[in-house]
C-alpha cells in the first residue's frame, strides 16, 4: 500500500529532512582519515540525539545510527571500532532521523583524501543518476522513469547497477511501498501522483552489478571486490514540482549556510 502524504505529514517530514541536512552539513568537514567508523557513528548519533531526535533504523534493529559502508561495501555497513578510515576510502554514510515519528533518510559518500581518479570518477557518476532520477520523479511519470534514469547514466558508463535493493517510499516509516529499483524491473510499475514522498538511492559498482551479505548478516558487498557508491535524498512530490527534502542546501535555508 502507498501511503499518500498529506500538507501536514510532508510538512513533519519535511523537518526531519531539513535537520538531517543540517547535520550532514555540520559533521561532513570533521570526518577524516584515521577514524573508526563507530567514531563517525558517535558523531551523528549524538547529534540526533542533542537535536531531539532518534536513530530512524533503531526501528529495523540495525546495529548503528548510520550504515556506513566502505569501499567494496554496497550497503549495511555497521559501525565497528576496528574499521578505520584510510586516505582514498569512499565512505558512504546512509543515515536517518525519526522527529517525533517522522522518516529521513539520505546518504552522501565520501571521497576520503587522495582517492583514485576511478573512485572520483564513480562518485561523480553516481550523483549525476540520483539528479537524473530526481528530475524524472514527477507527476505523470511512473517509477519505472525513476529506475531507467538511473541505470542508463550506470551503463553508459560501464558500470553495474545494483538491483538486489533499492529505493522506497519513506516518511511515516523507514521504509513502505513502493519500491523504486535502479534498473529496468518487471515489478509494480505504480504513476508517480502527489503527495508521493520517495528515497531514490543509486548504488552503483565499479564492477559486476552482482552483491552478497556479509557473515554479519547486515553488510551487503560487491560480489567481486570492486568499489561502491551510494547516493539518496528523499523527496515529495508535488502536482508541480518536486521538493528534494534532504537538499543540503535546501532554498538556502539552512541555518548552517
Amino acid at each position: 500500500m502507498i501511503y499518500i502524504k498529506n500538507e501536514e505529514q510532508i510538512d513533519g517530514i519535511r523537518k526531519a529532512c531539513h535537520l538531517t541536512a543540517d547535520m550532514f552539513n555540520e559533521l561532513i568537514p570533521k570526518i577524516h582519515a584515521g577514524m573508526s567508523t563507530k567514531d563517525i557513528d558517535n558523531l551523528f548519533k549524538n547529534y540526533i540525539v542533542g537535536h531531539g531526535g532518534k536513530p530512524a533504523w533503531a526501528r529495523e534493529d540495525f546495529p548503528g545510527a548510520v550504515c556506513i559502508s566502505v569501499n567494496n561495501e554496497v550497503i549495511h555497513g555497521i559501525p565497528s571500532k576496528k574499521r578505520i578510515v584510510k586516505d582514498g576510502d569512499l565512505v558512504s554514510l546512509d543515515v536517518g532521523i525519526d522527529l517525533n515519528g517522522y522518516i529521513s533518510d539520505t546518504t552522501h559518500s565520501l571521497l576520503i583524501g587522495n582517492a583514485k581518479p576511478e573512485v572520483r570518477k564513480l562518485q561523480k557518476v553516481t550523483a549525476e543518476c540520483l539528479d537524473a532520477a530526481i528530475k524524472a520523479c514527477v507527476v505523470g511519470n511512473r517509477i519505472s522513469d525513476i529506475s531507467n534514469a538511473v541505470y542508463n547514466i550506470a551503463t553508459a558508463n560501464g558500470y553495474g547497477v545494483v538491483y538486489d535493493y533499492c529505493g522506497h517510499g519513506v516518511g511515516l516509516d523507514v521504509h513502505e511501498d513502493p519500491s523504486v529499483p535502479n534498473c529496468p524491473s518487471r515489478g509494480a510499475n505504480p504513476r508517480i501522483v502527489p503527495g508521493m514522498v520517495l528515497a531514490i538511492e543509486p548504488m552503483i559498482n565499479i564492477g559486476t552489478a552482482d552483491v552478497e551479505t556479509a557473515a554479519d548478516g547486515w553488510t551487503v558487498l560487491t560480489a567481486d571486490g570492486s568499489i561502491s557508491c551510494h547516493e539518496e535524498h528523499t523527496v515529495a512530490v508535488f502536482e508541480d514540482h518536486t521538493e528534494v527534502l534532504t537538499d543540503l542546501d535546501y532554498n538556502g535555508q539552512s541555518v548552517l549556510k
